[in-house]
C-alpha cells in the first residue's frame, strides 16, 4: 500500500474512532428521582435547564416515576441509569442482592418528623395509630418505635394527609420539607410538644443520595462521575439562586401536573438546602458518611430489616 493509501486508511479509522467516542459521550442517560416533580430535586432540574449536563458531554433525560413504575423498578429493569434513594432504602436493596453504588450524596440530615394531631407528645402515645407512606421511606421511624418501646400501629397512606386531617389516626410521619409545610398551610399549629424530629433525637441518618447499579457503574465510571459533578453544580447554583431555582422547579411541576404552589415549593427548597449542610462541619459536603452507614445498618439489622450488615465500602464508588 502506498503512502496515500495508508493516510486514507488512517484517516477513516480516526474518523470512525471519533464517531464512536462521540456516540459514547452522548449516550442517553435517564435519571429518575424517587418521587414526583418537587423542589426536593431542584438541583437536577437546574443542571438540566442550565446546560450543566450538556456541558459535561451528557445527554440526560429526567423521567419521573409513576404509580405502576417506581424509580427502583426502572433501575432494576435497566430503564433508568440512576435514581435517588434514601440511605435506608439503599441498604435494603443491597441486602436483597442488588449491588448499588452511591455516586453523590445530597442529604446530610434526616428530614423525618412525627406530628401529633391532638397536641400530644408522640413519645407518650404508646400504641398510637401513626400514618406512614405506602411507598416506604419509614425504616428509621419503625426502628425508633421498636427501640423506644412505643409499639405504634402503622397505618399506610399514599401521598396525602386525609387520614390525619379527618382524625382517623393519632399522628403521622411527615417530611420536614413537604407534608409538614402542607399541614401548616392548612392551618395546623405545631409546637415542641407535638412534633418529634428524628434528627434531634439520636436518629440522624442521611436520606437522599444518587445511586446506580454497580454493574452499570463498573462500565460507565466516567459517565457516573460527570453526572455527579454536574448535579452537584446544579445544587450549588440552586443554593446561590433560590428564587430562580424555584422558577425552574415550577416549570417541572406544571409539566408533570403536580398539585402544589410556589410558596410550598419555596419553603421546600429552603428546607432541603438546610438539610444538605452537615451539622459537624457546617458545610454542604455532598458525601456519604461512614458513621451514618454503620449506624443505619446496625439499627436496621437489630430490627430484622436486614439479614446482614451492609458496609460503607459496599456503597461507595471506587
Amino acid at each position: 500500500m502506498n503512502i496515500k493509501g495508508k493516510i486514507l486508511v488512517l484517516s477513516v479509522a480516526l474518523i470512525y474512532g471519533l464517531s464512536v467516542a462521540a456516540q459514547k459521550v452522548n449516550e442517553k442517560f435517564i435519571f429518575t428521582p424517587q418521587w414526583t416533580a418537587h423542589a426536593q430535586f431542584a438541583g437536577y432540574y437546574v443542571a438540566q435547564e442550565k446546560g450543566f449536563y450538556k456541558q459535561a458531554g451528557l445527554d440526560v433525560e429526567i423521567v419521573h416515576p409513576s404509580v405502576s413504575q417506581t424509580a427502583m423498578n426502572r433501575l432494576k429493569n435497566r430503564e433508568s441509569q440512576a435514581t435517588t434513594l434514601q440511605l435506608c432504602q439503599a441498604l435494603e436493596i443491597v441486602d436483597n442482592d442488588i449491588p448499588l453504588v452511591n455516586i453523590l450524596q445530597t442529604s446530610m440530615n434526616n428530614a423525618t418528623v412525627i406530628v401529633s394531631r391532638r397536641d400530644k407528645d408522640p413519645l407518650k402515645q404508646v400504641g398510637a395509630r401513626v400514618g406512614m407512606w405506602q411507598a416506604g421511606f419509614s425504616q428509621v421511624a419503625m426502628c425508633m418505635s421498636h427501640k423506644e418501646h412505643l409499639n405504634y400501629q402503622w397505618v399506610r397512606f399514599t401521598s396525602n394527609m386525609d387520614l390525619f386531617l379527618k382524625g382517623a389516626i393519632d399522628g403521622t410521619l411527615a417530611m420536614s420539607y413537604n407534608e409538614y409545610y402542607q399541614l401548616l398551610q392548612m392551618g395546623f399549629t405545631f409546637t415542641e410538644n407535638n412534633v418529634y424530629r428524628f434528627s434531634d433525637h439520636g436518629y440522624n441518618i442521611q436520606e437522599d443520595g444518587v445511586y446506580m447499579r454497580r454493574d452499570y457503574y463498573e462500565t460507565h465510571k466516567t459517565q457516573a462521575r460527570k453526572f455527579a459533578q454536574a448535579s452537584r453544580k446544579g445544587w450549588e447554583w440552586a443554593a446561590s439562586h433560590p428564587e430562580e431555582a424555584v422558577d425552574i422547579v415550577m416549570k417541572y411541576v406544571r409539566a408533570n401536573h403536580i398539585a402544589t404552589n410556589r410558596t410550598l415549593q419555596k419553603l421546600m427548597l429552603k428546607e432541603v438546602l438546610r438539610l444538605q449542610i452537615d451539622k459537624k462541619s457546617n458545610k454542604r459536603e455532598f458525601r456519604l458518611r461512614p458513621d451514618m452507614v454503620k449506624f443505619a445498618s446496625q439499627l436496621m439489622k437489630e430490627n430484622h430489616m436486614l439479614k446482614k450488615d451492609v458496609t460503607y465500602q459496599q456503597l461507595i464508588a471506587d
